[in-house]
């Protein structure tokens, strides 16, 4: 079996982006490539406000700057390669360079650090949640798919979140 050449690392800010959201949301059976994403479910969604221990976390413009910074930064010091990063109101998307760690490591490195960074510059609050927990760790295979990765990363956002 060979390595991956890259992931792309997606995780969402707390509360932000729900079961059962009209976007669609990805859960165990609903998560594999070529799957589609749960339909949006209004009960669902009520259901998971209603679990919620804290506010929603978005992130303000300050804040999606210091994520950025974050991310850079830590793969720096990681010596990870970074190829695109996109830090939205309720969400982050990283490529990066497969470095010989499990995707979730990393994806878990890279929200501690950008948790600490937010903390630090007064764009989150001490004791709210900041994220949900875990994300997406999709698998890079080949060129192509590392590719339409950082294209869908830098350019296939919307500019409105």
């Amino acid at each position: 079996m060979t390595d991956p050449l890259a992931f792309l690392l997606t995780w969402t800010c707390y509360g932000t982006w729900l079961h059962g959201d009209p976007h669609g949301s990805v859960a165990p059976g609903h998560n594999a490539p070529g799957t589609d994403t749960l339909p949006p479910n209004p009960a669902r969604q009520r259901f998971e406000q209603r679990r919620m221990n804290s506010a929603p976390a978005e992130l303000t413009p300050p804040g999606r700057r210091v994520v950025a910074e974050a991310l850079a930064a830590h793969a720096r010091l990681r010596r990870w390669e970074l190829l695109a990063a996109n830090v939205r109101s309720n969400h982050v998307h990283v490529v990066v360079a497969y470095a010989g760690l499990r995707p979730e490591k990393m994806l878990a490195e890279f929200k501690a650090w950008c948790t600490r960074r937010l903390r630090e510059a007064g764009s989150a609050a001490s004791g709210n949640r900041t994220w949900t927990r875990h994300g997406s760790t999709r698998y890079l295979w080949d060129a192509r798919s590392v590719n339409a990765a950082i294209a869908y990363v830098v350019e296939g956002q919307d500019v409105a979140r």
